[in-house]
C-alpha cells in the first residue's frame, strides 16, 4: 500500500485531507498490491478456472447420478438432499461444507467490493475518506465500513431472488464495460504503463459472449433487467453532484471536511503515499489535474 503520508491524523500537509477528491493514483495502481503480475495473475486464473470447473461439473455429476428428476426438482437444497441420501449419519458435512463455502466466497467479495471503493476515491469520484488507510494495519478501514452499510442497506428487500437478480444483472454489465473499457484504452493510450498485458483476442471473445447473454437475458427478464437499470442510474445524481460539480457552497465543504474529520479519528486512517512507492515518475495531464483539491478550483 505504501508509505503514509503522515501518522497523524488530519495533518494538513496531504492537499486532500478535507476535500470530496482524493489523492490520484500512479500509473500502476490496482485494488491491492501484488509483486510479479506479469506471472502470478495469469498462473491464479489458469489454475483456478479449470478446478473450479472440475468440481463443479463433476458436483452435478454426482447429483444427476445418485438423484431422481423428480428428487432434484423438489429439493430446496440440493447438496443437502445429496448428503441425507448417500452420507447416513454423517450427512450433516454437506451444509458445513456448503456455509463454509458461503462464508469463503463472502469474505473474497468483501476484499475486493471495499477496494472498489477505496480505488474509486482515488480518483475523486467518491468522499476522500474512502481512501483512507488504517495507519498500521494499513487496510481501508472506511471502505470496508461503507460495503458493510450499502450491504445491510440492501437486505431490507424482502425477496432475496430479487436482489440476486438485480445484483447479478447490474455485476455482468459493468463486468463487459470494464472489459471494453482495456479495449479503448489500449487503443487510445497505447504507451500508459500496464501491470500485466495480454492479446486483445481475450477480450474480445469474451466481450462477443458477454454481449449474446446480455441480450438474452433483456428478452427473456425485461422488467429485472430494466429495475436493474434503473438501480443503476441511481449513481448519475451523486455523479453531478460530487464530481462534475466543481463549484460546491461553502457549506457543502464545510460538512464534508467535519465528516472526514471524524472519520479519521474514529478509524485512526490517513493516506497512503501515492508517490513514494510507484516507482515511476511517469505521470499523465489527466491524473495531475485529478490531484488538485477542490478549494484551489473553487477559487479560479
Amino acid at each position: 500500500m505504501g508509505q503514509l503520508l503522515q501518522c497523524a491524523v488530519g495533518h494538513p500537509g496531504s492537499r486532500h485531507f478535507h476535500s470530496w477528491e482524493a489523492p490520484g493514483p500512479g500509473p500502476d495502481y490496482h485494488h491491492g498490491r501484488s509483486t510479479d503480475l506479469q506471472r502470478n495473475l495469469p498462473r491464479a486464473i489458469f489454475i483456478s478456472i479449470p478446478l473450479v470447473t472440475f468440481v463443479y461439473v463433476f458436483a452435478n455429476v454426482a447429483y444427476v447420478t445418485a438423484m431422481s428428476p423428480q428428487e432434484l426438482l423438489a429439493s430446496n437444497a440440493v447438496a443437502v438432499t445429496f448428503g441425507e441420501k448417500l452420507l447416513g449419519v454423517m450427512a450433516w458435512i454437506m451444509p458445513i461444507s456448503v456455509a463454509l463455502s458461503t462464508f469463503g466466497g463472502v469474505n473474497g467479495s468483501l476484499f475486493t467490493s471495499s477496494r472498489l471503493f477505496f480505488a474509486g476515491a482515488r480518483e475523486g469520484h467518491l468522499p476522500s475518506v474512502l481512501a483512507m488507510i488504517h495507519v498500521k494495519r494499513c487496510t481501508p478501514i472506511p471502505a470496508l465500513l461503507f460495503t458493510c452499510l450499502s450491504t445491510l442497506l440492501m437486505l431490507v428487500t424482502s425477496d432475496i431472488y430479487t436482489l440476486i437478480n438485480y445484483v447479478g444483472f447490474i455485476n455482468y454489465l459493468f463486468y463487459g464495460v470494464t472489459v471494453a473499457g482495456q479495449i479503448v484504452l489500449r487503443w487510445k493510450k497505447p504507451d500508459i504503463p500496464r501491470p500485466i498485458k495480454i492479446n486483445l483476442l481475450f477480450p474480445i471473445i469474451y466481450l462477443l459472449f458477454w454481449a449474446f447473454l446480455l441480450i438474452f437475458s433483456l428478452w427473456s427478464e425485461p422488467v429485472v433487467c430494466g429495475t436493474g437499470l434503473a438501480i443503476m442510474l441511481t449513481g448519475v445524481p451523486v455523479y453531478f453532484l460530487g464530481v462534475y460539480w466543481q463549484h460546491k457552497p461553502k457549506c457543502f465543504n464545510n460538512f464534508i471536511t467535519l465528516l472526514t474529520l471524524v472519520s479519521q479519528k474514529m478509524c485512526v486512517v490517513v493516506y497512503p503515499d501515492v508517490g513514494g512507492s510507484s516507482g515511476t515518475e511517469v505521470i499523465n495531464e489527466d491524473t495531475e489535474q485529478q490531484w488538485q483539491p477542490i478549494a484551489s478550483k473553487d477559487k479560479d
